[in-house]
């Protein structure tokens, strides 16, 4: 039987009952098939799966989406049963923030670049509140989706440095047939911004074909910035190749070659932002190929 915890003390409780090792996904609720792949590696993972369903302020900008992001409690709930979830911990603010807290973790220069650039104080925020729950659940491992690279970067250095003792897992992420990658605010896409952002996609699609032929990181980047900059619809944030442990830009003008990077890129579809990456294995500057995988670039 599923237990679904409100309080601390609910927690607490529940928790003492499962015996055996915890898998622990977080997340922000609105659950969909890209979740639900994350609570299937979980079980696999461990004897037990915890989930936390809430959606942290402190990771939130004030001009940002907070108050209209998407919960839908019945369907995260009737998710988490169907994928044998053990323990689903769903919070309200006043119970993870009981005062308003004056020591938080600090990202860091990671949490400077990049998304943290755009989105100042995000990852501070996102930071605080994992830890606040891994100290909560007291998991032995952590799932998390790697489409969020540079949170998934930040969660595993805060882990290292820290001293946290959990184990995290870094997990595929799933793409629609159109290729977009699954994500809770693809909700508020129109059906012409949908059309519109599928161009991330196809960037990333483009920009792998240029690896696979060996192409020059600058090539690599610039194929991919090509593409989103003639699609109508879309403001582009940052198209770059980064280290995915540090998210230290990759000189592409310098040509020189990586053992491993990750393209990344942000744009804006009218008010909703969007995110993707494309882990490459080997960027070079020479005419060697490059191994990659990529989504499947969007028709029409």
């Amino acid at each position: 039987m599923m237990h679904v915890a409100t309080t601390r003390e609910e927690l607490a409780e529940a928790r003492t009952t499962l015996q055996g090792t915890v898998a622990f996904v977080p997340t922000m609720g609105a659950l969909h098939v890209g979740h639900r792949s994350l609570l299937v590696r979980a079980r696999g993972l461990a004897d037990h799966v915890v989930v936390s369903i809430f959606v942290n302020p402190l990771q939130f900008g004030p001009t940002e989406d907070l108050d209209r992001y998407p919960r839908t409690r019945d369907a995260d709930l009737a998710m988490c049963a169907e994928e044998g979830v053990s323990l689903v911990f769903m919070p309200s603010r006043d119970v993870v923030y009981p005062t308003e807290p004056l020591v938080r973790v600090n990202a860091g220069p990671i949490g400077e670049r990049f998304e943290g650039a755009s989105r100042p104080g995000h990852f501070d925020g996102v930071l605080t509140v994992v830890a606040k729950l891994f100290g909560l659940v007291q998991p032995d491992i952590a799932v998390f989706s790697r489409k969020d690279a540079q949170q998934l970067a930040l969660v595993e250095r805060m882990v290292a440095d820290l001293d946290l003792g959990v184990r995290i897992d870094a997990a595929p992420f799933v793409r629609d047939a159109d290729g977009l990658a699954l994500s809770s605010r693809n909700r508020y896409l129109s059906s012409g911004q949908r059309s519109s952002a599928l161009a991330l996609p196809s960037a990333l699609a483009a920009a792998a074909l240029k690896a696979d032929e060996g192409a020059t990181p600058q090539t690599i980047v610039d194929t991919a910035r090509s593409v989103l900059d003639g699609a109508d619809g879309l403001e582009v944030d940052y198209v770059a190749l980064v280290d995915p442990d540090t998210f230290t830009e990759i000189d592409v003008a310098a040509d020189a070659g990586s053992a491993a990077s990750l393209l990344i890129a942000a744009v804006w579809v009218g008010a909703t932002r969007l995110i993707d990456n494309l882990a490459i294995a080997s960027v070079r500057s020479d005419a060697n190929s490059a191994d990659s995988s990529a989504p499947t670039a969007a028709k029409g």
